[in-house]
């Protein structure tokens, strides 16, 4: 009875490290540097040019690792995007906030840099802007591609561009561009 108690404490243990290699979560946040592109921006018969705006995002990371080499990175942030539009009577500053839902594949080039690439999903939850409020478009999809090193076996740092697919204004023919700096510790 022993040995059988003893047999499975030790499987037991070995699952449970297993496991914690596997499954990483963490936290992230830092700087976006957003504008938003487009052909022939008109708004209300008004043409505009656009400026990047800066701004933030915040959340949560996991990293499930299935090689050595290869992982996929969900994430969950918060993130402001938009930008500001300019014309000859003045400026507009078109700020939304979307909760952001990349998953990347991630390859590790060594032990401390990786690169991430994949979809990413974007839900509109507010908008900080003068235009009409019901103009912005609900969903946003974009394509993301980065890199990341490891400062520490848990500390982070990371770049990544996210190029926007669909248009998110139904009156101006934009899309997202951001381009992310990012700090983030993983437990």
């Amino acid at each position: 009875m022993k040995k059988i108690l003893f047999t499975t404490l030790i499987l037991l243990a070995l699952t449970v490290t297993v496991q914690a290699q596997l499954l990483r979560i963490g936290v992230k946040g830092g700087l976006n540097y957003a504008n938003q592109n487009g052909t022939n921006i008109t708004v209300n018969n008004t043409n505009y040019t656009t400026d990047a705006i800066t701004s933030y995002h915040a959340g949560l990371v996991a990293e499930v690792k299935l090689l050595d080499s290869f992982a996929i990175q969900p994430e969950l942030l918060y993130s402001t995007q938009g930008a500001t539009y300019k014309n000859a009577l003045g400026d507009i500053k078109n700020e939304l906030g979307y909760i952001s839902i990349p998953v990347l594949a991630k390859i590790y080039l060594n032990k401390t840099i990786s690169l991430e690439l994949g979809p990413q999903a974007s839900f509109l939850l507010s908008g900080k802007d003068k235009f009409a409020v019901n103009d912005a478009k609900t969903f946003d999809f974009a394509g993301a591609g980065g890199l990341t090193v490891y400062l520490t076996k848990s500390l982070f740092i990371q770049g990544r561009y996210v190029l926007g697919l669909t248009e998110v204004s139904k009156e101006a023919k934009t899309t997202n561009s951001v381009l992310q700096v990012s700090a983030g510790l993983m437990f």
